[in-house]
């Protein structure tokens, strides 16, 4: 299995694992939305991505945006998207993909990678703490205004 950089040439194959991970987040499964917005993403340069591919199959993804830390003063990764299809759950996909995207940011000089995951999400919270990452929003809460489009 290698871990390599997702490009226009994966967004066939992409598409429909983004789709299921959206609906692992409860969101209705819409084909069409996840592969313009992982068309998106990587024609505009927007987020980096990559993919776990196993002979020619995608086993799964994770997804990093670039941000900043103001307090910190420093360059962070939203590890927006992490998915392993079931065809690679307890083969290490997860892992190799994780720390795929610390060795990224870590070469692009940032200073963390921030992510988010469900409440109910044991065995991406597993995984997160076997690599080192710690919860750290216990002393603050979370908002979302949504925006008309």
């Amino acid at each position: 299995m290698d871990i390599i950089n997702a490009d226009a040439s994966h967004i066939e194959q992409l598409a429909p694992l983004f789709d299921l991970y959206r609906q692992f987040y409860q969101c209705p499964a819409d084909a069409e939305l996840a592969k313009q917005f992982i068309s998106d993403r990587i024609n505009n340069n927007e987020s980096r991505i990559f993919v776990a591919d196993d002979g020619g199959i995608l086993q799964g993804f994770v997804q990093l945006y670039p941000s900043f830390c103001s307090v910190d003063a420093i360059k962070i990764y939203i590890l927006y998207d992490l998915y392993v299809a079931k065809s690679g759950r307890g083969k290490g996909v997860g892992e190799a993909l994780m720390n795929r995207a610390k060795a990224f940011a870590t070469e692009n000089g940032a200073g963390r990678i921030d992510l988010e995951t469900a409440f109910d999400n044991n065995v991406g919270q597993r995984l997160y703490e076997k690599l080192g990452y710690k919860r750290v929003l216990e002393d603050f809460h979370t908002y979302s205004l949504p925006l008309d489009r």
